[in-house]
């Protein structure tokens, strides 16, 4: 394999943690890697359908990053603004606490958000728990799916 398939494969498995990592575009790395594991073969494996479906495995696994929490939230019916302070709350503690201060801090955020408007721990309480389950069900499924990309990888690599 050439230096730049190495560089693919790499991708790949970075695309992998990016999943778990915050701010780390685990299913744009994955994309990538399949991309430029193609071109270094010089387009010849793996074939054209297998790197049309890989590339989708990413694109759908950056949707289910970008919007898999915010989807849950209002799914447990979460408001747009609730959503969108419970987002802002949890980037600012990404930075300052890491990945336990993203989702301390959306929980918290939806559910003082949504006692403020509606006076309803029970209902606040329901709601930042949806937020949260959600958030971390997106984190699982985008583990999945960037896990068959690179096993998807490794078996046209292997045979």
């Amino acid at each position: 394999m050439t230096p730049l398939g190495w560089l693919a494969l790499v991708l790949v498995a970075v695309g992998v943690v990016g999943a778990v990592l915050p701010l780390l575009p685990g299913g744009l790395l994955s994309a990538a890697g399949v991309l430029l594991y193609w071109h270094s073969t010089g387009y010849a494996e793996p074939s054209v359908v297998l790197v049309a479906a890989l590339v989708a495995v990413g694109l759908l696994t950056t949707v289910v990053d970008y919007f898999g929490g915010a989807i849950a939230a209002r799914a447990g019916g979460a408001s747009v603004l609730t959503t969108a302070a419970a987002v802002l709350v949890g980037l600012v503690l990404l930075f300052v606490a890491g990945p336990l201060g993203f989702i301390l801090g959306l929980a918290a955020t939806v559910f003082a958000v949504e006692f403020a408007q509606h006076a309803d721990a029970e209902a606040g309480f329901r709601v930042a728990l949806y937020s949260t389950v959600g958030v971390l069900a997106s984190t699982v499924v985008q583990v999945i799916l960037t896990s068959a990309v690179l096993v998807a990888l490794v078996v046209v690599i292997l045979v």
